[in-house]
């Protein structure tokens, strides 16, 4: 998918990519994973399971329930995650890295608050004492995961009916934006029903209403 968005970038003149900035996003990513690797292992099998053997409900039977209801916490959980690392200068010091690239395509997607694997977990611990299994919930954070990846591009436009309450690519460009009206806006990974119950849903404006988009 990034070979055909460069391939497309470059055919229309939109030069959304760089070597610079893509050799930088690689190797954020790898920074990010190598931690993520190392402290998985001991907040997934440790903390996490720690907290879901002492958990405070019973477990859900019903598997359709249970994973859709795991989707809807994890949702939930990680847009405060998110709206953290920008409201409070210590954990947008992690997340800046993330939103300093002045381009917008898929590889910024991998580009990662390098940092952020060491303080995750914290978001996680009321799912698990709820009953969740900790591998479950590391399954449905990787799934929204590669959802959040996939809408940094500026290749798709509106996605029609799933712009009420899917995070799109349109909603994201928002997300990533330096202009004053977009700063600190659509904060969610994959739902976006949390920014609009909680004030921080912004959508994207037509660039004749206001001025284009600026990354970075």
């Amino acid at each position: 998918m990034i070979g055909l968005e460069l391939i497309l970038s470059h055919a229309g003149r939109r030069h959304s990519y760089s070597w610079k900035d893509t050799i930088q996003n690689i190797y954020l990513m790898l920074l990010n994973a190598g931690i993520d690797l190392l402290f998985r292992g001991i907040y997934l099998f440790f903390i996490l399971t720690f907290f879901f053997d002492h958990r405070i409900t019973g477990s859900i039977q019903n598997p359709w329930l249970y994973w859709i209801l795991l989707l809807v916490f994890e949702d939930f959980m990680y847009y405060w995650l998110h709206r953290v690392d920008h409201y409070c200068r210590l954990f947008w010091a992690t997340h800046v890295t993330h939103h300093s690239s002045p381009k917008f395509n898929l590889t910024v997607g991998f580009r990662p608050s390098v940092l952020e694997p060491l303080y995750r977990f914290i978001y996680f611990i009321p799912i698990a004492l709820l009953g969740f299994q900790p591998i479950d919930i590391a399954f449905i954070y990787a799934a929204t995961q590669t959802w959040g990846i996939l809408v940094h591009t500026e290749k798709i436009n509106k996605l029609g009916f799933l712009e009420y309450f899917l995070v799109t690519p349109s909603h994201h460009r928002v997300h990533h934006g330096s202009n004053p009206k977009y700063l600190d806006k659509n904060m969610g990974m994959f739902l976006n029903i949390w920014d609009k119950l909680f004030g921080t849903f912004q959508p994207e404006l037509p660039a004749a209403e206001y001025q284009p988009i600026r990354y970075g």
